[in-house]
């Protein structure tokens, strides 16, 4: 109760105090440039927007229409302009992924998937940890980590509450601790391996757009190239850590594991017309953006399918989301109980529309950040970084914004961080895209508490956990996560994203 009530008060006076740091730089624009004072007007808005996202003192979505309100107030963007960045392709490609995924909820394909994948895997204690945690990593790459997570949690407490039935020990209590954190970590770790699978990724892409219009499209293949092969480390990295932190030389406790398994998805039924129609849907969905364009394998180069069109490159990842998830609406339901197509409006209201706002938000900040001249300002101010490591600077960017995220939101966290970053690596005359893309999946890795992420709070809400629990385990991977992601992004980004440290690329302008 102490807790909350001091966050209460934080927020309340954060809806006070932001105001009044932003009237300093709107009142005195000298502070930063006294022949420019647009790029103070920006720095008193971006700090506003900051500080009431990272307090939650009034909904994020609320504080991300802020631009709309005082960016042509005054004088940093025009109206009609500001209000046009709310909505682009990278909206369509979150709509038409969130589509797909409300769909597998409303006809339980997800849970059968996630079912099915347990048993396959086996259920002895090393195989139920992976099961849960392939299940729910590959399921997050797909739909929400919120979503996933909730799904999986009630499979699990099922499993453990009839084990602990059977054979009641402290053992037991303690390897549900470590498949509740599992499934929390994979949620997380499986989002950041598609474009889709956690929404810093997706204000990665747009930023970075918005930043430099010269630069090439990031596809979803491309982003999966290089995300999921470190998604996967990380998860077998984790998968160890967890079996020898609570499952080591525990093997009695998961006898009936099978069987409860097996009731649960006998009671599923076979698979019907409609799960059938919407897996080749989600099937074609992930084939379609993996191939859309191109992909350099190096030995050989698969054709990209937009080059059967008149014009390619006006086909984007969004396009596609957008058709399939059309045809969710068109195609035909047996079941009429649920409605008489595969999706209907009703479910489809559950998209998150804030989310989308909050998109928006971050788009127009950092829109903002570039035409005011903040960015370039910003840059002039970090150049000194020029003579420090690459490296190094990549470790503590990755290491800040892990450790931030452990207390803000990470969509806040992206949005306010990534622009700064561009212009950093500017200054470094360094391609912008060696600290952006890491910075925008260590957002991710926040896992010590359990505000950090929505995974952390559901299995936490489970009072199957103490904080301690959570800090004890978390803090140790947020240390792994970190190393990990710095060297994978030293090494092996810059291969599949053609960074070379020497050169600025020539679309940097």
């Amino acid at each position: 109760m102490k807790t909350l009530s001091r966050l209460s008060l934080l927020r309340k006076a954060a809806i006070i105090i932001a105001p009044l740091i932003s009237l300093i730089f709107i009142l005195f624009p000298e502070i930063l440039d006294k022949d420019k004072p647009v790029i103070a007007y920006t720095a008193g808005v971006a700090l506003l927007m900051a500080i009431w996202w990272m307090t939650e003192a009034i909904p994020l979505a609320v504080t991300a229409l802020l631009p709309v309100a005082l960016f042509p107030l005054l004088g940093i963007m025009n109206g009609k302009a500001v209000s046009s960045t709310y909505f682009n392709h990278l909206i369509f490609l979150f709509i038409g992924g969130f589509l797909i995924a409300l769909a597998m909820e409303k006809w339980n394909l997800h849970r059968r998937i996630a079912l099915r994948l347990l048993l396959w895997i086996g259920l002895s204690p090393a195989r139920i940890l992976l099961g849960f945690m392939l299940a729910t990593a590959f399921l997050s790459m797909w739909i929400s980590n919120t979503a996933t997570t909730m799904m999986m949690v009630p499979i699990l407490l099922s499993i453990v509450a009839k084990m602990e039935e059977l054979n009641p020990s402290e053992g037991i209590k303690k390897m549900e601790k470590g498949l509740l954190l599992g499934i929390a970590y994979a949620a997380s770790i499986g989002g950041i391996a598609t474009l889709i699978g956690t929404p810093p990724n997706l204000f990665f892409v747009q930023i970075y757009k918005i930043q430099f219009p010269q630069a090439p499209d990031i596809s979803f293949a491309q982003w999966m190239l290089f995300a999921f092969p470190l998604s996967m480390l990380l998860l077998a990295i984790t998968y160890f850590y967890l079996y020898m932190l609570f499952f080591k030389n525990k093997k009695a406790a998961f006898s009936v594991g099978k069987e409860i398994i097996k009731k649960e998805y006998i009671s599923l039924g076979k698979m019907r017309y409609e799960e059938k129609w919407i897996l080749a849907l989600f099937v074609s969905l992930a084939l379609l953006w993996l191939f859309r364009k191109p992909i350099d394998f190096g030995l050989f180069t698969t054709p990209g399918w937009s080059n059967i069109f008149i014009h390619p490159k006006w086909i984007t990842d969004g396009n596609v989301a957008i058709f399939i998830g059309i045809l969710l609406f068109i195609i035909p339901a047996k079941n009429k109980e649920k409605g008489n197509f595969l999706m209907d409006w009703h479910t489809a209201e559950r998209i998150p529309w804030g989310i989308i706002l909050l998109f928006g938000g971050g788009f127009a900040l950092a829109s903002g950040f570039k035409q005011s001249g903040l960015s370039a300002y910003i840059g002039g101010s970090l150049s000194h970084f020029q003579n420090i490591s690459p490296l190094l600077i990549l470790l503590i960017v990755v290491g800040t914004i892990t450790f931030l995220t452990e207390l803000t939101s990470n969509t806040a966290t992206t949005e306010t961080f990534l622009p700064i970053l561009a212009a950093m690596a500017v200054a470094m005359m360094i391609n912008p895209l060696f600290f952006m893309i890491p910075a925008s999946i260590a957002a991710s890795f926040a896992f010590m508490l359990p505000v950090a992420t929505p995974p952390n709070a559901i299995v936490f809400g489970s009072k199957k956990l103490k904080i301690s629990d959570m800090v004890k385990t978390g803090f140790w991977l947020n240390l792994i996560g970190i190393l990990v992601l710095t060297l994978v992004a030293y090494f092996y980004m810059r291969l599949i994203f053609h960074i070379d440290l020497s050169v600025l690329p020539t679309w940097v302008k």
